[in-house]
């Protein structure tokens, strides 16, 4: 794999229809700077808008994955991003005139062909990998559905599809190596569906570009004439559609033998493309569809950002420990005899914390409360509780350093066993709820896994410089 960042050497364009909204547009790759990314930009439009290619900005997975912000959307752009990470280019900008990309012949085969006309440029900056340092799953029960990371120092992807259907069955397949196997092996795996699905999917509005010139159509039931002449035409295919011989729609060939599996690992290469960064792991997935895909690249890119932000506040890497009291002191504005939590030991991203206090007689609460019986004070340990909450709301905001947490509300607390000197806290607070900049959190405290202590905390967000208002 590549260790050096790039980007295309020349602007370069290619026009035609999408496959689900039937629109003409040309879109146009340019080369772009470091550290840029992957960027869509709808040309068509006032002030140019521009969408990041990443999981943050998908609106709609319904037969294909769509980017938008606002009302301003980009469709189906899975097989652009495929070729975009097939071709391991990291910085490029996309133009188009239109709400969706040229279908082309229904596969990647167009994109990777337009590019390796424009060339590649080396850039000086290293390529941001996210490796993969222990097990990712993603399962979904009622479709069966499952899909893996495991460390692996490279990066491979193994797919097998099984819709329950004797017109396909099961099919697998694998890449494992993206430089030598992706453009020829499946690039030119062309996306597919049922017989079936057809009516449906016109019902619903798409694949008003669709033909069988540029989607394999599986033929999974029987239809008379009549059925398919009003496929035909409710389509706009110019010509007569036939059942075919072998099992294809018009008797069309298969470019490989599990092309259907094949475009299913296309597909999902280019949904992973919205983790935002290239990936170390070898990914296996089971049945794997937009939906679940776009949930998984989610799930990883969480991880991303929370490794991003460890590194960025947690200098030396230490075994069990995400933030040590040194991190800590980066992340929260608390200082002595304030500062209630001495590491972090677990974090999931808007989702839970886990951090430790030792109290020792040493804590100067001790003197006064109480003299002779030594007792933390409760509103210390829900204190505690709220500083190990402030760590959870790091992904809120962009420029978290330039902000304050303060509590706006304490509820159904709760004191279950006195803390005293000795013992250790493990704090552990889940995100209940967020609105805006207010988040609804739940922590629990526990000493020697006995819980004692827990509270509903709400907390509001603010510049250092301003104060909030409890409405």
């Amino acid at each position: 794999m590549l260790e050096l960042q790039r980007t295309i050497g020349n602007p370069v364009s290619m026009s035609g229809i999408g496959l689900h909204t039937g629109a003409t547009c040309t879109m146009t790759f340019k080369p772009a700077p470091e550290n840029h990314g992957i960027r869509f930009i709808r040309c068509d439009l006032a002030d140019k808008p521009e969408i990041p290619a990443n999981a943050d900005f998908v609106v709609d997975v319904s037969r294909g994955t769509t980017l938008g912000i606002g009302e301003v959307k980009v469709h189906t752009v899975e097989h652009v991003l495929a070729s975009i990470v097939g071709l391991q280019i990291d910085n490029i900008i996309i133009e188009i005139d239109g709400i969706e990309p040229p279908v082309g012949d229904g596969s990647a085969m167009p994109y990777v062909e337009v590019l390796l006309k424009a060339g590649f440029v080396q850039q000086e900056a290293p390529k941001d990998y996210l490796i993969i340092d222990k097990t990712v799953a993603y399962h979904n029960n009622e479709n069966q559905i499952d899909i893996v990371a495991l460390p692996l120092d490279n990066y491979r992807v193994t797919v097998m599809v099984d819709y329950q259907n004797p017109a396909l069955g099961s099919q697998h397949t694998g890449l494992f190596d993206l430089e030598k196997e992706f453009v020829n092996e499946f690039a030119p795996a062309r996306t597919f569906c049922f017989l079936s699905e057809v009516e449906q999917l016109i019902n619903f509005g798409l694949i008003k570009g669709g033909d069988i010139d540029n989607a394999i159509v599986i033929v999974d039931k029987l239809a008379n004439d009549e059925e398919l002449e009003n496929i035909r035409q409710k389509v706009g295919i110019k010509y007569k559609i036939t059942l075919g011989k072998n099992g294809i729609l018009n008797d069309k060939k298969l470019r490989f033998k599990n092309e259907p599996a094949r475009h299913k690992l296309l597909d999902l290469i280019g949904d992973l493309a919205l983790i935002g960064v290239p990936i170390k792991a070898q990914i296996l997935a089971a049945r794997p569809g937009h939906m679940a895909n776009v949930e998984f690249a989610k799930q990883v890119r969480k991880l991303y950002q929370q490794k991003k932000l460890v590194k960025k506040y947690q200098y030396v890497k230490k075994e069990g420990v995400v933030f040590d009291i040194n991190a800590i002191q980066r992340i929260l504005p608390h200082r002595y005899p304030f500062l209630l939590v001495d590491k972090i030991i677990h974090l999931e991203l808007d989702k839970k914390v886990v951090g430790v206090k030792s109290v020792t007689i040493n804590e100067p609460f001790f003197q006064g409360h109480f003299p002779g019986q030594p007792v933390m004070p409760g509103v210390l340990i829900v204190e505690a509780m709220a500083q190990t909450g402030g760590i959870l709301l790091l992904n809120a905001l962009p420029n978290i350093d330039e902000k304050l947490v303060y509590f706006m509300q304490i509820n159904n607390v709760k004191f279950r066993k006195p803390v005293v000197p000795g013992d250790q806290l493990i704090l552990e607070v889940e995100l209940v709820n967020k609105r805006s900049k207010v988040f609804i959190m739940k922590g629990k405290t526990f000493v020697n896994d006995e819980l004692v202590c827990e509270a509903e905390l709400m907390a509001g967000i603010v510049d250092r410089d301003k104060k909030i208002e409890n409405k």
